[in-house]
């Protein structure tokens, strides 16, 4: 078993032990601290590290001459690792990778919810199914239109 499947398998333990509402990672996490499931190696620590600066870039906002907020720095996947730019000053190549990147991710994300939306329809037949609209272009308008579309990402 690896370690994502070790701790999905601490939260399926977790939840049969604490049955009820949705659990929150922390109590999760402060349970399987205490029960000795899981210990930080040094490693953890400076992933932990690395994952906090991420967000902290992933969260960095700038506004234009224009009043438009931006994203300052984007991040592109590659053999060395996840490499970091400020828009401002990277090159026209990285962001091109960042970009695209960005794109099949909310792909990824959208086929996803679509399968996830395909089956909970499935599993409950005598309900009205969920639907699913994959085409984006009226909100992203709406939302620009109202000054909105950024504020969570």
């Amino acid at each position: 078993m690896n370690y994502k499947q070790q701790l999905q398998a601490y939260f399926h333990q977790y939840e049969k032990e604490h049955p009820g509402a949705a659990p929150q990672m922390t109590d999760v996490a402060a349970w399987m601290i205490s029960e000795g499931k899981w210990k930080p190696r040094p490693a953890d620590m400076i992933s932990r590290c690395a994952e906090d600066l991420a967000e902290a870039l992933r969260q960095e906002y700038r506004t234009d001459r224009r009043g438009r907020r931006y994203r300052a720095n984007h991040a592109v996947r590659s053999m060395q690792g996840t490499l970091w730019a400020d828009i401002d000053t990277a090159p026209r190549r990285h962001m091109q990778k960042a970009f695209a990147q960005r794109r099949k991710q909310i792909v990824g994300d959208c086929v996803q919810l679509k399968t996830d939306v395909d089956v909970f329809n499935d599993k409950r037949p005598e309900d009205e199914p969920i639907a699913l609209i994959s085409d984006f272009t009226d909100d992203v308008a709406e939302a620009q239109a109202f000054g909105r579309g950024n504020e969570a990402a």
